[in-house]
């Protein structure tokens, strides 16, 4: 008997491709038009950005357009912040040396945001008609994961850059945050959000049809059914979020690897939902740090429970300042302050598109339960908590 244990299928958060993209055709029929334009030797009529709280998928739609870019002969270049934390390293991983034999040696080109390339003669050369060149030879796609955390300066030569890079050459920079990045990119370059157009795509939970098929098509691949009422636990579970479908794909599977079951019911959703919530409090956990640490914990009370009637519940902006100032956040621009602190790390959100009035909820599903939660067991005498969760 071959008891060599099967590849792990679903693989949380890994920042890897899902083995089922469900549920994000409209942004990748937006990338996939950009990508038909470098194709053809023109560049895309806008930047993209994929706008959403953590665990959504975003770094997943970079993995699919990368290999996507790279199937159509089209070079695919997957940043971090960190890999370009200043001007000079942005330069660097954007006009590599060996360009220099693509360019002229004289170069009538203002710099960007005063960054300029030290090519390998003593002359300094800018950063725009190097890339130009090196996108000339072949389109480029720049695609920058986490763009939140990326430095001021950086970010706006990157989208100087951008701007005018694509009036002469295929060109495209695709960038994934949460939804603080508008402010953060604010600073940068006010005129940027408004050029974007259908580039600016959210990035939220999924719906009840694509949570099913995250779920159902990957095990259907390995010969393993689940039946409706065990997926519907799942599904209410994971609150089609895409990270605990993951979290929750993976304890079927496990569940699946040491039982040989391949029609999974109510008893395996059982059999899993230790090691799925156990998971899911590991993460939610961190979240709440992030809040304590960042000193949003206060506010993070104040709104919770707006949030607490299900993951599907939205709130106004009014009611979310009317909370803070009830709380004790009494000046506007403390208020203003706690909400982009909570809208940065993805507490609270809002797809982008809408128009007023705009439309709350939580960014990820519980995380305010779990606040209150936290909250009132470390303020209980014997410590203990009247559940996480459900």
């Amino acid at each position: 008997m071959n008891t060599t244990p099967k590849p792990r299928l679903f693989q949380p958060g890994t920042g890897a491709l899902p083995p089922t993209l469900a549920g994000r055709d409209a942004q990748q029929a937006v990338l996939s038009r950009c990508l038909a334009d470098l194709v053809a030797g023109a560049s895309p009529p806008h930047d993209v950005v994929l706008l959403g709280p953590r665990g959504n998928g975003k770094t997943a739609l970079l993995t699919w357009f990368k290999g996507v870019c790279e199937e159509a002969s089209v070079d695919a270049l997957a940043l971090t912040p960190e890999r370009v934390a200043n001007q000079q390293a942005l330069v660097d991983t954007l006009a590599p040396r060996g360009i220099a034999r693509w360019l002229p040696r004289k170069i009538g080109v203002a710099s960007v945001a005063s960054a300029e390339w030290q090519a390998e003669s003593p002359a300094n050369r800018d950063l725009v008609p190097a890339l130009i060149a090196r996108c000339r030879k072949r389109p480029l796609a720049v695609l920058l994961d986490e763009a939140h955390t990326l430095a001021i300066d950086v970010g706006r030569t990157l989208l100087n850059a951008s701007q005018q890079v694509r009036a002469d050459a295929p060109f495209l920079l695709v960038l994934a945050g949460t939804p603080g990045l508008p402010a953060h990119f604010r600073q940068m370059d006010a005129s940027f959000w408004s050029r974007l157009g259908e580039g600016l795509q959210g990035v939220g939970r999924l719906d009840d049809a694509a949570a099913r098929e995250a779920l159902t098509k990957p095990l259907a691949g390995a010969n393993v059914a689940i039946d409706e009422r065990a997926l519907s636990a799942v599904v209410d579970h994971s609150q089609r979020y895409s990270y605990f479908i993951q979290v929750w794909g993976d304890a079927l599977w496990q569940h699946h690897q040491a039982t040989g079951e391949k029609s999974l019911a109510m008893p395996a959703v059982d059999a899993a939902r230790p090691q799925a919530l156990r998971r899911m409090a590991d993460y939610y956990q961190e979240r709440y740090e992030e809040l304590r640490d960042g000193g949003l914990l206060p506010a993070a009370m104040a709104v919770a429970p707006l949030f607490r009637a299900g993951p599907d519940a939205t709130t106004s902006e009014g009611a979310l300042d009317a909370a803070l100032a009830t709380a004790g956040i009494k000046e506007e621009s403390s208020r203003l302050r706690s909400l982009r602190g909570l809208t940065r790390l993805g507490y609270v959100w809002h797809p982008p598109g809408q128009v007023p009035p705009i439309v709350w909820s939580a960014g990820i599903p519980s995380l305010a339960t779990f606040v209150l939660e936290a909250a009132s067991k470390l303020a209980s005498p014997r410590g203990q908590s009247a559940g996480v969760l459900w």
